[in-house]
Order: structure tokens, then C-alpha cells, then sequence
């Protein structure tokens, strides 16, 4: 790893493809001084390795006088730059051309091209930042939502990073006074107060699993609340989903079983990112295509965070679907998945009379109803603001610590087991030998987030997923 920080690397920091401007980076010891052999300034000589840091200086970037282009180079100096390093940030214009011209006239002089993710990196093993908040860059620059973009950047100003630090910290004290103890096992002394180093056992063990109950707020508001729309065939699924979207993605038919399989597409509702799956209609079918479409259905469910049944009024009026067959195919979905949120909605409200609703309204008795019409857009307001309510946004709104990556995840289900062994031994008064291999498991477990404990191919996976440029 130190090997990599010997060199310069550059890499185009802004999107691929024409723009008005580009903005091209290096980073590395000899950066500045590079730069400076082909940078002309507009006022006169100007040393660019000898100007102060966070400087921006006007001019043309040369190659044996012919000038390439028109710049503005910044200039950042180790150690207050993103990498740590010496930084420099060339703003030219947009052309490919111009930009790849830049990029080449250094790789000719030496400097490398940088690898996904680079530096990032280089500002992870500077000590610029810990390993929990690089990620935090990568999920910030993904981020598609308000709320994916808050967690994203709550985690990258470190709240995350210094609780798992704090536990650690504490836990760590104890294991030097338990490693104390194992060295003088002959004398039978006890450095670690055993009472305090049970109630921080039992601190430890409820902060991880708060952490880790936070994972299912923060993977949905991350990755978006996945919804799957089911219902009888032609009921208006298709429909609904377009009036969310508001623009046609989906195909909507007359005839039965149109859909076929599933359609998804994304929507931001209040700053959260849904994620709606249309499927096709559960019904028995002889048809073999259409029979592979409602397996996909059960699915789509087994997916889905939320399901939204919906039902045709307009059928009920014309006796060719009755509240009774519906009620039994809520069962039958509450039955197979009864951790789902269900949600039920009542469609073509507009085709029906006040009757008619009353009928439904008493046959679901006190389960909450949504009534709408999607093709003319009745209710959807409601739906909306009741998908609002069930996103469950309070810890992001309290700016509680939210873990949203399955990685820190997994290390805090792993930390959380070996704490639990520590606090059986304890509670068993087994010997300090036994349950000090627990307490170090623990610690390493804590040490994967923050990247006190890293290995090269755990480095090489976070960043490779990064891309080029950061």
C-alpha cells in the first residue's frame, strides 16, 4: 500500500464527454512541481510550487509553446487537501479533446493514471479520514434522494465513525488490563474490575444492537423502499404506477393479463426514494407464460418492503368481482407474508355511487381503505402522504446514527456475537483466558468499519466500486 503513494496520479473529475468546463486532478508529492513546467500564468512568472495553498491562479497550460488551453489551476498543499497530499485541480474547457490533450501532455512527464477510487484512498491512508466515512463519499456521489444524500452525509461527518471509536476505545482499556492479568496468571491478580467491565460489556451490547436495528431504516432510505403493486388482472396497476410517475412507463391494456411480468421504475416522494414493481395479476390461469408471471408476483412481495393491493370498484358494482374474493386474497397475502406492510386501495371511484363505497367501506370493517381513481388521478395525494408516514423517516429526522452499508452491517452482527460470548463467560465466571479471545474478536470486528483493522483485498473491494476521479 505505501507503494502506491510514491507516484502521481491524474484522472478527469468531472463526467466523461463534451461540457463547458472539466476539471482535471492530480495528486502526489511531485504534483505542484509538474504542473508548473508546462503552466504559463497570465500576470508575469509565477512559481506555482511556491504560491500558498488554496490559491487559484489564471493562465495557459503549454507543450513546447504551443498552447493547449486557457486554465485555472487550484492549488492544494500536503497536508490540508483532500489526499493529504500535494493537490492540484486543473479547470479547462469542456472539449474531449482539450481534456484528454491535458491528461497525456502528464502521463508523458511520468504521472499515472489513477485507479477507481484513488484518491480516496490516498486520503484514507493519510489519516484525511477513516475507512466508514471513504464510503460515505461513494454513497454521497450515489446518493439519488434527499434522504439517501442525508445518510450518506451524516456518515461522512463521522457521527458513525466516532461511536463504533468511542466503544472501541473503552472496550480496548479493558482488554490491556484483561491482557495484564493473563501475564501474571501464576499470581492470581485482577486488573479489570469485573462489575465495570460487565457494565460496559452490557453498553457495548445495546449500542451494537441499535446500530444494527437501524440497518433496516437505512438500507431503504438508501437504496429506496421497494413497493410491489399486485391485485386481480385489470384492475389498474398500470395505471397507478403512471399516475405516480406521472408519464407513461408502463403499458396499460383492456385486456386481461397484459402485464406479464414485472415493470419497475423509481419515484422521490417527500425526499424518499420509492421503488414501484408492477406485476402481473394473481389469478388461476391455464396459460404457462401468464403462470410465470404471478410466481414472479409472490416474488415481487417476497421483495418488496411494502405491498399495495388494489381493487376494482367498478367490478364490484358490475357483480363481476365480489368484496368476499378480495377480502380472501388479503388474507391469502397477510397468510404467506405476515411481517408485509400491506397497504389496500379501492380503484375507479370515480365510476361508482356513494352506495357502493359504503358496501366496501362496512365489508373491511376497521381496515384503513384508500379510495382513488387512478385514471383521473382522484386520491393520489392521499396515497402519497400515507407512503410518507410508513417510510418512517424519525431517526434520520432526529439525526439519530444510521447504518446504511450491508458491510458495517455484517461487522456489527459479528462484533455483537463475540460480545454476547464475553457476557456469557462473564455471567459463567469462565477463566480470562477463554473470553479474552472474544473480546479481541470483538475489537476486530469494530476496527473493519472504521479501518483500524484493514487488509489489501478488503481496500481493493470498498474502492474498486468507486469511481474514477475520487
Amino acid at each position: 500500500m505505501n507503494s502506491i503513494q510514491n507516484d502521481t496520479i491524474i484522472a478527469l473529475a468531472t463526467s466523461s464527454g463534451v461540457g463547458a468546463i472539466a476539471v482535471i486532478r492530480l495528486s502526489g508529492k511531485d504534483s505542484i512541481k509538474i504542473v508548473n513546467q508546462f503552466f504559463q500564468s497570465k500576470y508575469g512568472d509565477k512559481d506555482l510550487t511556491k504560491v500558498k495553498s488554496h490559491t487559484i491562479h489564471l493562465g495557459n497550460i503549454i507543450d513546447d509553446n504551443r498552447i493547449i488551453d486557457e486554465v485555472l489551476v487550484s492549488i492544494f498543499k500536503t497536508p490540508h487537501s483532500y489526499t493529504g497530499e500535494n493537490v492540484v485541480e486543473i479547470n479547462c474547457h469542456g472539449s474531449v479533446y482539450i481534456q484528454q490533450e491535458i491528461i497525456q501532455l502528464f502521463i508523458k512527464k511520468g504521472v499515472r493514471n489513477a485507479n477507481a477510487g484513488e484518491f480516496t484512498l490516498r486520503a484514507f491512508l493519510n489519516g484525511k479520514m477513516d475507512l466508514s466515512q471513504a464510503e460515505a463519499v461513494a454513497d454521497l456521489i450515489a446518493s439519488n434522494s434527499a434522504a439517501s444524500h442525508q445518510v450518506a452525509l451524516q456518515q461522512m461527518r463521522g457521527g458513525f465513525s466516532s461511536e463504533i471509536q468511542n466503544l472501541r476505545q473503552q472496550l480496548l482499556n479493558f482488554a490491556s488490563l484483561i491482557e495484564l492479568e493473563l501475564d501474571f496468571a501464576e499470581e492470581d491478580v485482577e486488573f479489570a474490575d469485573r462489575t465495570e467491565f460487565k457494565n460496559l460489556i452490557a453498553k457495548i451490547s445495546n449500542v451494537l444492537k441499535r446500530l444494527i436495528d437501524s440497518f433496516a431504516v437505512g438500507n431503504v432510505l438508501k437504496n429506496g423502499i421497494p413497493v410491489a403493486i399486485v391485485g386481480e388482472p385489470n384492475v389498474g396497476k398500470s395505471t397507478l404506477l403512471n399516475a405516480l410517475l406521472n408519464e407513461e412507463k408502463a403499458i396499460v391494456s383492456h385486456i386481461e393479463g397484459t402485464t406479464r411480468d414485472a415493470i419497475e421504475d423509481e419515484i422521490i416522494i417527500e425526499g424518499v426514494a420509492y421503488r414501484f414493481i408492477d406485476t402481473a395479476g394473481i389469478r388461476n390461469t391455464e396459460d404457462f407464460i401468464e403462470n410465470i408471471g404471478i410466481k414472479k408476483t409472490f416474488e415481487k412481495i417476497q421483495q418488496a418492503q411494502l405491498v399495495i393491493y388494489l381493487f376494482d370498484l367498478e367490478k364490484i358494482k358490475n357483480k363481476r368481482l365480489t368484496l368476499e374474493k378480495c377480502i380472501l386474497e388479503i388474507k391469502k397475502i397477510k397468510d404467506k407474508f405476515p411481517t408485509k406492510q400491506l397497504l389496500i386501495i379501492a380503484n375507479k371511484v370515480d365510476l361508482v355511487d356513494e352506495k357502493i363505497i359504503d358496501e366496501t367501506t362496512k365489508a373491511f370493517k376497521n381496515t384503513p381503505l384508500i379510495f382513488l381513481s387512478a385514471k383521473e388521478k382522484l386520491g393520489i395525494l392521499k396515497l402519497t402522504n400515507t407512503l410518507t408516514k410508513l417510510a418512517n423517516k424519525g431517526a434520520l429526522s432526529n439525526n439519530e446514527t444510521i447504518v446504511s452499508n450491508s458491510r458495517h452491517f455484517e461487522a456489527l452482527n459479528n462484533a455483537f456475537n463475540s460480545i454476547k460470548e464475553v457476557q456469557k463467560g462473564i455471567d459463567n465466571n469462565i477463566s480470562t483466558d477463554l473470553f479474552s479471545i472474544d473480546v479481541r474478536q470483538a475489537l476486530f470486528h469494530l476496527g473493519e468499519i472504521t479501518g483500524e483493522v484493514t487488509t489489501e483485498d478488503l481496500l481493493g473491494n470498498i474502492f474498486a466500486n468507486f469511481c474514477i476521479g475520487k
